[in-house]
């Protein structure tokens, strides 16, 4: 395989996760009765460019087809977080009734219905007809298509140039990099402005977050390739912060080459610190999986002696980062029973591969679990908060990334 970024012959894993369907493949009912399509899961890193990304076996519209499960607004942390990140980015770009703000995977609207409020004129790019129809009911405009340069242009031909693009939690899921941001850029206005938002690879490694992986996401980003990527496609990163969601998220602001924005000194810094971390360094990937062969131990260690004793463990979180955790540690109902989810969606559904039955919130209640299994760690405290009840009967809580922990 050769790298999608710069065409290098890959030749490193960083890590092998075996075969597994595809995380957001939920099974109905009458689908258990059928053959079920695994692939594999392997990642490789690129010694050219530094991009971490998967092997190609599956093709982006079997991933994100008419019935994609995963609704953004289901958790309010996130729709608090896409509040927030409007009333700032609007502040600091001086967006007004004039200009124009296109979201690229827009989802259910969870960000654009907060443009909207300000009177700010936005469209968004949504593939998925399940969230696009969410964001359209919302009053949201939506182009359900793919996002790449021939889409970028026939965009600025008809709704004009784009004075912010948003792409939050996408570059990772486009299996051509190089035409997604080449459609960035050919749809950002002369001084517009790009931020896009992306789990951090360093803290994938220094985590453990092997969890984070799975078919969706093609690739897994650094600072160090994606500001390749873009300058190869006529952008140039001017700033970056780092951001609590997923686990350590990167916020890169990027304009065109030409653009009369100067960059922060916090790019440099973080060029350097990644660097000072190895990720320019092959050495610095080596040894994760093991760290995932580990915490595929401890979780299968600590589920069949809660069995031997007696308890009740069920999970919260029917996410695509649960779905690998469970495939890869071979969990099945006779050691976790159910998973509950607050998106109706994904409820009286299955969990691919494990086969787990998801149901809602109020039914893993009425269990009276002995401990809640908590898959989306990065929202651990948001169902902690929501699933208090359980300390009444004495239950507890559990995560198994970074490591395993009961509390």
């Amino acid at each position: 395989m050769k790298c999608r970024h710069c065409q290098t012959e890959l030749q490193d894993t960083f890590i092998d996760l075996g075969f597994s369907p595809p995380s957001n493949a939920y099974l109905k009912a009458e689908d258990l009765r059928r053959p079920e399509t695994y692939y594999p899961l392997k990642v490789m890193v690129c010694r050219q460019c530094w991009l971490v990304q998967t092997e190609d076996y599956t093709h982006y519209d079997q991933l994100f087809d008419t019935e994609y499960a995963y609704f953004s607004s289901t958790s309010t942390t996130w729709l608090e977080h896409a509040s927030r990140y409007v009333d700032m980015v609007a502040a600091r770009l001086q967006l007004g009734e004039q200009s124009l703000v296109v979201e690229l995977a827009a989802n259910d609207g969870y960000l654009l219905q907060y443009v909207k409020q300000k009177n700010i004129p936005c469209l968004g790019v949504e593939p998925t007809r399940s969230t696009a129809d969410a964001a359209r009911a919302k009053g949201i405009p939506i182009v359900e298509e793919f996002f790449g340069v021939a889409l970028g242009k026939r965009l600025r031909e008809s709704h004009g140039a784009a004075d912010l693009i948003a792409a939050n939690n996408v570059l990772a899921h486009v299996p051509d990099i190089n035409d997604f941001v080449g459609g960035m850029s050919a749809l950002l206005a002369p001084q517009g402005m790009v931020t896009v938002e992306c789990p951090h690879l360093l803290n994938l490694i220094a985590q453990s977050q092997f969890d984070t992986i799975y078919h969706e996401h093609f690739s897994y980003l650094s600072l160090v390739a994606v500001e390749r990527v873009m300058r190869a496609q006529g952008l140039r990163v001017v700033d970056v912060e780092e951001l609590p969601t997923h686990g350590g998220s990167l916020r890169i602001y990027a304009c065109h080459i030409g653009a009369a924005i100067e960059a922060t000194p916090a790019v440099a810094a973080m060029l350097a610190r990644e660097r000072a971390f190895g990720l320019e360094d092959i050495g610095a990937y080596a040894g994760f999986q093991h760290k995932a062969e580990e915490i595929k131990a401890q979780l299968l260690a600590f589920l069949l002696e809660q069995k031997r004793l007696g308890k009740k463990v069920l999970a919260y979180g029917a996410a695509a980062k649960g779905n690998t955790l469970l495939n890869y540690s071979g969990v099945h109902p006779d050691l976790l029973a159910l998973v509950a989810d607050a998106a109706p969606s994904k409820q009286d559904k299955y969990m691919p591969g494990s086969h787990i039955p998801i149901v809602s919130p109020q039914r893993l209640l009425a269990e009276k679990p002995d401990v809640v299994l908590i898959l989306p760690w990065n929202i651990k405290d948001e169902v902690a908060q929501q699933l208090a009840e359980i300390r009444n009967w004495g239950g507890r809580f559990a995560i198994a990334v970074p490591h395993l922990q009961v509390w």
